[in-house]
């Protein structure tokens, strides 16, 4: 049973592995009619330290996130943030066309925006009523 506290604990930062624990960055999903869109948390990386690909209907997300640390003579008491290399994969329900794919990074944020194609977009008509 305690592997299972310690997992559990360490997902929120706790527990004993959470200070040396492999990064993995927190991504959000949501969706619209027309678009996919995934945010991930990739603070401290530059936009070379990761990329997005795509095949077929999976989009994958990964890179490296590097420790740098600057040693000292008293050395370190204590260090909390993790590192290391990473990989998030997404399956959608439709194949992804990779020209319209639209990536940004900003403040540490990485947005992906993945347009849903023509024929899987709710197909919305009004039907005009006939009165007598």
């Amino acid at each position: 049973m305690h592997p299972f506290f310690s997992d559990f604990w360490r997902d929120f930062g706790f527990g004993p592995l959470a200070g040396g624990a492999a990064f993995r960055p927190r991504i959000d999903v949501s969706e619209t009619d027309e678009e996919l869109t995934l945010s991930a948390e990739l603070p401290g990386l530059e936009d070379g330290d990761f990329e997005v690909t795509v095949d077929g209907d999976v989009i994958t997300i990964k890179g490296e996130k590097k420790l740098a640390r600057e040693e000292t003579a008293e050395g370190y008491a204590r260090a909390e943030r993790s590192s290391g290399e990473f990989s998030r994969s997404f399956r959608v329900p439709f194949d992804i066309d990779p020209d319209s794919v639209k990536a940004s990074y900003r403040n540490g944020v990485l947005t992906v925006v993945v347009p849903k194609p023509v024929e899987s977009q709710p197909q919305v008509r009004t039907i005009p009523i006939e009165t007598a």
